[in-house]
C-alpha cells in the first residue's frame, strides 16, 4: 500500500482537485473524509468534493468559540449540499477549561488552547480514518509550501490528501465566484482568515491574509505543520 502511495505521490501532482477526490473516494471509500474549517478554501474544496461524491463525509472542528457567523454558515452548507456535517469537540467544555487554565488561555499560551480545542479533537477523529482531505494550499504559510497533493501524514498517521494544493488565492475566489458558493460575510469586514472569535483580528499585514490570526504570536494551530518521519 505504501509503495503504491509512493507512486501516487508523483502522478498527483498533475491531477487536477476532481481527479485527485475520484482517486481518493475510490481508494478509501468510507474511510475518508473531508475537513473544513469553513473559510473559502474549505468551502471550494467542499463545493468540489460534493460534486465527485454528493455522498462525502465532513468533519469541522467546532472549538465552542467561533462567530456566529461561522455556525450560521454551517447550517446554510448543510441544507445547500444535503450533508450533516461532524462536529469535532475537545473534551473539555469552555467552561472546565477555565477552571483548569484559567482565563483566556488562547491570549496566554495559544499553543496549549489549539492543541486542546483543535488538535486533539482532530487527532481522535482521524484515528478512526484511513485518509483525509484538506483545503491547504503552499502559498499560505512558509510551514506550507512543501505539501503535496497526496502525502503521508506522519503527525497522524494516515493519509493527508490536499486537492488544491497548488491553487492560488485567485484561483479559490474565482472558483467561488463562478459557481456562486455561499462564504462566511465577515470576509465582507475586512477579515482574510477566520478561526476562533478570540483569536481572530482583522489582518495586520495586507500582504499576509493570515497576519489576523493569534495577535500576531503564530500563523498555525499546529494542525498542519509537518511532522518528520518516525526512527523506528
Amino acid at each position: 500500500m505504501r509503495a503504491d502511495l509512493e507512486r501516487v505521490k508523483i502522478l498527483a501532482e498533475s491531477w487536477k482537485p476532481e481527479q485527485v477526490l475520484s482517486w481518493a473516494f475510490a481508494t478509501y471509500g468510507d474511510d475518508v473524509a473531508v475537513a473544513t474549517g469553513l473559510g473559502v478554501e474549505g468551502m471550494a474544496l467542499l463545493d468540489i468534493a460534493s460534486r465527485v461524491n454528493p455522498d462525502l463525509k465532513v468533519f469541522t472542528g467546532d472549538t465552542e468559540f467561533l462567530f456566529s457567523e461561522t455556525y450560521d454558515l454551517m447550517d446554510r452548507v448543510e441544507e445547500r449540499y444535503g450533508i450533516k456535517i461532524e462536529r469535532l469537540y475537545s473534551e473539555l467544555t469552555p467552561e472546565d477549561q477555565e477552571r483548569l487554565y484559567g482565563k483566556a488561555l488562547w491570549a496566554r499560551d495559544p499553543d496549549e488552547c489549539c492543541s486542546l480545542r483543535k488538535v486533539e479533537p482532530l487527532r481522535r477523529k482521524l484515528a478512526t480514518l484511513d485518509a483525509w482531505v484538506t483545503g491547504v494550499r503552499r502559498d499560505q504559510t512558509s510551514e506550507r509550501q512543501s505539501i503535496r497533493k497526496v502525502d503521508w501524514d506522519y503527525k497522524f498517521n494516515l493519509v493527508k490528501i490536499s486537492p488544491l494544493a497548488d491553487w492560488t488565492a485567485r484561483d479559490v475566489y474565482q472558483y467561488m465566484q463562478a459557481h456562486q458558493i455561499p462564504e462566511l460575510s465577515l470576509y465582507n469586514l475586512g477579515y482574510t482568515s477566520i478561526g476562533c472569535k478570540p483569536c481572530t483580528a482583522l489582518p495586520l499585514d495586507p500582504n499576509d491574509p493570515r497576519s489576523g490570526r493569534w495577535a500576531g504570536q503564530k500563523v498555525e494551530c499546529g494542525i498542519h505543520i509537518p511532522a518528520a518521519p518516525s526512527a523506528n
